[in-house]
């Protein structure tokens, strides 16, 4: 039975020293018992859209891991849609740096019986010939994936309540570009959504599949700043099992993890503009 370990938003910079100890315990249990494949599912720098330094030390980190490493980048490593990240827009500058750290930031991975497909959900919705690249890769991987089953990941979930909200927010991915995802999303094979970017653990059933968002590996936001978001504030990462028709989705929350809130590390982390 093959198993994928999911780490999220770690928030890695050689600036300071937050959040190692966090990666460091996933890192023991990982090589105290290895997983078939990692997926680093976004942020896995602090600010590796401007800092090269940071990506370099996030990569680093990611890759001690024992198991061949599947990273794709969250809105910190690469920027964003403008709408959401006016002042870090995603563009291919910011891609190319990542590529040369982390690698393509998509891609696919086959597991026996299961296909593993991975996004870069910060190109979405940009208009960027990246884009349009991706929307190709997706339905390829799709139509290429025959009988098996299909486990998704990407950085932002692709919506918060339902596909149809028209909401184009911060949170998840921008309305307009979900439809280039249907080839995998309407694949009869799909069993598993999994992304992380909301700093919360959920997982729910969509009939036969599972949308799991993955916690943190750094730190948890402030209800006031998620209103109506569901979810659990805890810190950790994911262990996928991927059964014949299913996927086991176990939290890892080893002890020791810390579980700081963003507000008491501003200063280090990302200080508010000033008014």
């Amino acid at each position: 039975m093959p198993s994928i370990l999911q780490l999220s938003d770690a928030h890695l910079s050689p600036r300071n020293d937050l959040f190692r100890g966090n990666l460091a315990r996933i890192h023991a249990m990982a090589m105290a018992s290895p997983p078939d494949l990692v997926v680093a599912s976004g942020d896995l720098s602090l600010d590796g859209a401007d800092h090269d330094e940071d990506l370099a030390l996030a990569a680093a980190l990611h890759g001690a891991f024992p198991a061949p490493l599947l990273a794709l980048p969250g809105n910190h490593d690469t920027g964003s849609h403008p709408h959401t990240m006016p002042r870090q827009p995603f563009d291919s500058a910011r891609l190319d740096r990542f590529r040369a750290h982390c690698g393509p930031g998509r891609g696919l991975v086959d597991l026996p019986g299961w296909r593993v497909i991975g996004l870069n959900s910060e190109v979405m919705g940009t208009g960027q010939a990246e884009e349009s690249a991706q929307a190709d890769f997706i339905a390829e991987a799709a139509a290429g994936a025959g009988d098996r089953r299909i486990a998704l990941f990407l950085h932002k979930p692709v919506f918060v309540t339902e596909f149809a909200d028209p909401t184009f927010d911060y949170w998840s991915v921008p309305p307009q570009a979900r439809a280039a995802l249907l080839p995998v999303l309407e694949h009869p094979g799909l069993r598993l959504v999994a992304s992380g970017h909301l700093h919360l653990h959920r997982q729910v059933m969509l009939g036969r599949v599972s949308y799991a968002w993955a916690p943190p590996l750094s730190f948890i936001v402030h209800p006031s700043e998620q209103p109506g978001l569901p979810g659990a504030r805890v810190c950790g990462a994911l262990l996928h099992h991927l059964h014949e028709d299913h996927v086991e989705t176990v939290l890892l929350a080893p002890e020791g993890m810390e579980t700081p809130d963003l507000d008491a590390l501003r200063a280090q982390t990302y200080p508010r503009a000033a008014a």
